[in-house]
């Protein structure tokens, strides 16, 4: 009789769940669509038996269908719903664009609003929407990091996850808050993945970032990992090799400081670098006091 009762299922272990978890978000899975598990097969079995010919009828209804149907053109065969949207411009047209509606904004709500309709980067079809700024719009400082992470790109603001939260930290250890500062990244839009975001990318956005260095003026601006630092201050070397020093940053008519310094995300993989980071906030810190 005990043979006739089933075993229960076995329960997962929690270990494995987690390890699994932890592998999905190493491949870049951050984001679940469906609210339960969807069997994906049974839809491939659903799809192949709707598409499956019909039988043959006996007699054309083809003219009857004409009979009834009233004149107008004819319908198409690709809805407008399922067509996807035309692929974004060449690199150099969107460049080109991205450097008109930069210009055209007489006010940062109106360069909000530029890039907000701006559609020459591919990254905006997989964010859930632009991370613009943060912080003070009429700070002396302006933080520049690299693109938004996955919390970022649920709120709209910049350095909302674990980085934002050690960037607060290196803040206020020198005596500094997101009120004080002005905080932006060089790509608005979050890559698949966390992914670094490629020189194309950010070259394309570039534009936008200096027509926000024009308009919030600052007089020191700090880049926040290597990414930053190659778009904006068009530095070969390494981060390691060039952060901590101060060059001349020049943005339409204006000519200011800049630094590089490492990206708080690396801090958290390395933290016995957070030293270097130090040295670098000390030298900020220095920097707005003699000013």
């Amino acid at each position: 009789m005990s043979d006739l009762v089933s075993s229960p299922d076995p329960v997962p272990d929690p270990a494995e769940l987690l390890g699994l978890l932890r592998w999905y978000a190493d491949m870049g899975v951050d984001l679940g669509i469906d609210e339960a598990p969807h069997d994906r097969f049974a839809d491939a079995q659903h799809i192949k038996a709707a598409s499956a010919p019909l039988a043959r009828p006996s007699a054309p209804i083809e003219p009857l269908i004409q009979k009834n149907r009233a004149p107008g053109p004819k319908p198409s065969l690709i809805t407008t719903s399922l067509m996807a949207p035309p692929p974004p411009p060449p690199p150099d047209q969107a460049a080109l664009e991205a450097r008109q509606l930069a210009q055209a904004a007489g006010d940062l709500a109106a360069l909000q609003e530029a890039m907000e309709r701006f559609e020459g980067c591919g990254l905006k079809r997989t964010a859930s929407r632009l991370v613009f700024a943060d912080g003070n719009p009429k700070a002396r400082v302006m933080l520049v990091g690299e693109a938004p992470g996955a919390e970022d790109d649920q709120t709209g603001l910049p350095f909302m996850g674990r980085a934002g939260q050690l960037l607060d930290r290196m803040l206020a250890a020198i005596q500094l808050d997101r009120t004080q500062v002005y905080i932006v990244n060089s790509v608005p839009w979050r890559p698949p993945g966390n992914r670094t975001p490629s020189l194309q990318e950010a070259a394309i956005c570039l534009p936008f970032l200096h027509r926000q260095i024009e308009l919030v003026g600052p007089e020191l601006v700090i880049c926040l990992g290597a990414s930053a630092a190659q778009s904006l201050l068009d530095i070969k070397d390494g981060i390691m090799k060039s952060r901590g020093k101060w060059v001349s940053l020049s943005v339409g008519s204006s000519s200011l400081q800049a630094m590089a310094t490492l990206h708080p995300s690396y801090l958290l993989r390395q933290p016995a670098h957070k030293k270097l980071v130090w040295r670098d906030m000390l030298e900020l810190r220095k920097a707005l006091d003699q000013i």
